[in-house]
């Protein structure tokens, strides 16, 4: 049976506007990080970006090394929008990175011309796309200069292979440097994409602000701290978690006996509001009026809904964000 998209789908969801653009993002959108490599079930992935669709998610967020292996992500979303969503393109944000390890040998990583264009190009043949809408440079790089850096994500705009250009995981510094160069070569940064959440707060630090004044968007990754703010881990870890996975990504540090804790503590406040502590936690990321919107996985359908239910219940009193603080401290 051929895929039909809902109706309704635009009722359901939050759109944010991206810093001073007229671009605007839903208030969550699905990254592909995990789940949808080669070793994953494709069927279950295809499942899912269909479903995140209906639902309003138009935005959906890949790198060049997400796999596992290493750009089969990008392969799968390729087949994913032959499904039937390819029709829908114009109504897609699709977004991609390179800024880690690829290919062997000196051009494979980091920021330079050469790099981004090639993976570029890359990606755009595993998606079998002309242009994707975001190309993001995906992490600082310490030995090439930044303009050369932001020079290719310019050229890269301009000659139509993405639309707007982004920088992931800069701190406020870099931040402004790259922005102020980019704004002088005429291809303003659209937005930055860092890590947020409970447990890991550093753009409270000054890059917030920082994006505010030169008019970026902001959309997090790891608002629920790969699934630890969640009930998941709290009776161990389960055998079909990210964190049970050989190629599991989950830091050990943060699944911690006090940690753990602090999640446990979390619980009966989501509760009081009518949410799961991992609802709680993507309401919590969004309460900053900087942030246009906060980067999901998913490994279910079922897990996608029930993330995408935080929206129900974004507001917060100030004796909630208190109790919050006082847990986290």
């Amino acid at each position: 049976m051929s895929y039909q998209a809902d109706e309704n789908r635009y009722e359901r969801m939050v759109y944010n506007r991206v810093g001073r653009s007229g671009l605007k993002l839903p208030a969550i959108s699905l990254g592909l990080w995990h789940n949808f490599g080669g070793v994953h079930v494709f069927e279950n992935g295809l499942a899912i970006v269909q479903r995140a669709f209906d639902l309003g998610v138009t935005h959906f967020d890949l790198a060049n090394n997400y796999g596992p292996p290493p750009g089969s992500a990008e392969e799968n979303f390729g087949r994913i929008l032959d499904r039937g969503l390819r029709g829908h393109r114009d109504e897609l944000i699709i977004s991609t990175k390179a800024g880690w390890d690829m290919w062997p040998g000196p051009y494979g990583n980091w920021g330079s011309r050469k790099y981004l264009i090639a993976s570029l190009h890359q990606s755009l043949k595993r998606m079998k796309l002309d242009y994707v809408d975001i190309f993001y440079h995906h992490r600082p790089d310490p030995e090439t200069p930044l303009e050369e850096t932001m020079g290719a994500l310019d050229h890269i705009v301009r000659s139509g292979m993405a639309l707007y250009a982004g920088i992931s995981q800069y701190n406020p510094e870099q931040t402004r440097a790259a922005a102020e160069i980019a704004r002088g070569l005429g291809t303003p940064l659209l937005i930055h994409q860092p890590s947020y959440n409970m447990f890991n707060r550093w753009i409270e630090g000054g890059l917030l602000e920082e994006l505010e004044r030169q008019g970026m968007g902001c959309i997090v990754f790891s608002p629920l701290a790969q699934g630890l703010l969640s009930e998941k881990y709290l009776q161990g870890i389960p055998q079909d978690s990210r964190a049970a996975q050989p190629w599991n990504s989950i830091k050990p540090e943060l699944l911690t006996e006090a940690n753990l804790d602090k999640v446990r503590q979390l619980v009966p406040l989501a509760r009081d509001r009518g949410q799961t502590v991992s609802q709680l936690a993507l309401a919590w990321v969004l309460r900053k009026p900087q942030v246009t919107s906060a980067l999901i996985g998913a490994r279910t359908v079922a897990q996608l809904e029930e993330n995408l239910a935080s929206l129900e219940r974004l507001d917060f009193s100030e004796e909630e964000l208190q109790r919050i603080e006082e847990i986290l401290a």
